[in-house]
């Protein structure tokens, strides 16, 4: 199903044949350096699953597959995940990653540009947020395209540092 387009890109449910692309991304060391680390397809297999399920199934959203709208490849995932408890208030965060052959293109900014207004206009999502790690310097520019400020940090147990909570829409 698609959730929206952009001049460049389709943005749509993400579905169990997207593994193979998928598989690309999450086994990207550079991709995944700030995030759990490359993963093997299982762990991709899992991720599609969990968001058919749990996320798109219970909570109504989740991540999106990203294409390209000239040719349908796949080339990342921008979306939207349900946290219940960022420094005591449950959240709802934008998420994104392209591969790496992507980067510095705005594929980013546009696909996140286009899934906060879906967040805000069709799901009528008041705050969103944003978990970045303080490294990943080309989240936070994105996330400050979008109108995001830095608000506060939070600690996530089994993490050696925090992570910067960007937000938009503060209430």
């Amino acid at each position: 199903m698609i959730i929206t387009t952009t001049d460049r890109l389709t943005i749509r449910h993400v579905h169990i044949g997207d593994v193979d692309a998928l598989c690309q991304l999450f086994g990207d060391p550079e991709v995944m350096r700030y995030g759990d680390g490359a993963q093997a397809r299982p762990w991709v297999e899992a991720w599609v699953r969990t968001a058919l399920t749990r996320y798109h199934h219970d909570w109504g959203f989740g991540p999106y597959a990203v294409t390209l709208r000239t040719s349908g490849a796949l080339i990342g995932y921008c979306g939207l995940f349900f946290f219940d408890d960022v420094n005591g208030r449950a959240e709802i965060e934008i998420g994104y990653r392209l591969i790496r052959s992507t980067w510095g293109h705005g594929y980013a900014t546009e696909a996140a540009r286009a899934v906060a207004t879906y967040a805000t206009t069709t799901l009528g999502i008041k705050r969103l947020i944003a978990l970045i790690d303080p490294g990943n310097l080309a989240s936070v520019r994105v996330a400050r395209k979008l109108g995001m400020h830095h608000a506060a940090d939070v600690m996530f147990a089994g993490y050696t540092h925090p992570d910067h909570v960007y937000v938009k829409n503060e209430e």
